[in-house]
């Protein structure tokens, strides 16, 4: 965490709406990059965000904030770039390499793999759960080669993740070969997410009430960012953890006992996490108190019936194309409204309060999910179709530190 959360003034609120991307990333990142020039945190603001994160409005006070439009069609460009050339700057006088640890549950992978390809002077070692990540999603850290390789571990993402933690405290291992992470367990990636949350508010209609934000969550590091987005003075009506199956903070809403479990497998695989690790951040923002995170951030979750359910639902009124974590999120704004309202069927939200969902990742990436889902075809974009056309390499690995081990020194 940082030491501590510095609240933005308000002129910069009263001047928020209409303002660009790369102008906001400035304004609320340069209070953590106090060691760098204004022109400097500038140029690598726009070399990390050169992308579009557009508001799509579906209707009914609903929007789709369009975090997909990075290089690995997923919100995780967002953290992973900016994050790769803070890094990157940081290591010019390092006589040795550095070693960059990520686990990766799908996304994180390929965005981290390519933002790090070709950086002289760093090594990327991406740990996925072998069978549990997507082809495409696989193939896109798989086929790089040069300074990236990809460990396919024999389980579930929280052994990736414990893999990663276990590593990262070895003082000799972490000497020798230079480790980082680049997950949310780093704060040089979660950061940088808070910056669109300011963003969706800034493209919203004038005049209206603040919005309630819908965050699918799997480890739980993108809501993390919205709250501390909220620490530093966004207004927002809440917002809403929206989960697959792995439920483990829903469950803590409603009991005020965190109590994970193992991973379940659903068709929002990024999301398969049981012990979300940034949900111990979520306590320290709330002083651990259930009652006052509560207040701020309502729960659900929901089944892959429900979630193909969503993205039919969308298509056929809306004729837009959810992947099956934004569902999920869409599911949490209406179970959201639901509970509002005070009705047991699911209304429109209505137009006094918008709702925004935080779209994670490119239809594309989950084409066979989709394509069975709705009966249509999903057109992939070149950047994808290239990637299914090389080689994929992978190293097996058995989840224990030896076995890592053994892989980063070879």
């Amino acid at each position: 965490m940082p030491e501590e959360i510095p609240s933005l003034p308000a002129s910069f609120f009263e001047q928020l709406r209409g303002r660009g991307l790369i102008e906001i990333a400035d304004r609320v990142l340069a209070p953590y990059l106090d060691d760098l020039e204004s022109h400097e945190r500038r140029a690598l603001i726009e070399d990390a965000l050169d992308f579009e994160i557009p508001l799509i409005e579906l209707g009914d006070g609903t929007y789709v904030l369009e975090l997909f439009h990075g290089p690995t069609l997923a919100f995780k460009d967002v953290g992973a770039r900016f994050m790769a050339r803070l890094v990157a700057r940081s290591i010019r006088e390092r006589p040795r390499a550095l070693t960059v640890l990520v686990a990766t549950s799908g996304d994180t992978g390929s965005a981290v793999a390519q933002a790090f390809f070709g950086l002289d002077g760093i090594r990327v070692a991406i740990l996925y759960p072998e069978g549990k990540v997507s082809r495409i999603q696989e193939q896109q850290f798989t086929t790089l080669g040069g300074n990236v390789r990809a460990l396919a571990v024999q389980g579930d993402f929280d052994d990736c993740q414990g893999l990663v933690k276990e590593a990262l405290v070895e003082p000799e291992l972490r000497a020798e070969l230079g480790l980082t992470s680049a997950n949310s367990i780093n704060v040089a990636r979660l950061l940088p997410q808070m910056v669109y949350y300011f963003y969706a508010m800034a493209q919203l209609p004038t005049g209206g009430p603040s919005p309630v934000f819908s965050t699918p969550s799997g480890n739980f590091g993108n809501l993390t960012a919205g709250l501390m987005a909220r620490a530093m003075g966004l207004g927002c009506s809440g917002f809403v953890a929206a989960t697959n199956a792995n439920d483990s903070v829903p469950r803590y809403l409603e009991s005020g006992r965190f109590e994970p479990r193992p991973a379940r497998a659903t068709i929002s695989s990024a999301m398969d996490v049981g012990d979300p690790s940034n949900f111990q951040r979520i306590l320290e923002l709330f002083g651990g108190d259930a009652e006052r995170l509560r207040a701020v951030v309502s729960g659900s979750r929901h089944s892959d019936e429900e979630t193909r359910g969503a993205i039919r639902e969308v298509y056929k009124k809306h004729g837009y194309v959810l992947d099956p974590h934004t569902a999920v999120g869409y599911l949490g704004l209406r179970r959201w409204s639901q509970g509002r309202q005070g009705r047991r069927r699911l209304e429109p939200l209505g137009e006094e309060v918008p709702g925004v969902v935080l779209a994670t990742a490119h239809p594309a990436k989950f084409r066979e999910e989709i394509e069975a889902t709705l009966g249509i075809a999903i057109e992939i974009p070149e950047r994808l179709a290239r990637c299914l056309e090389l080689p994929g390499k992978s190293i097996p690995i058995r989840p224990c530190l030896e076995d890592l081990e053994a892989a980063l020194r070879a």
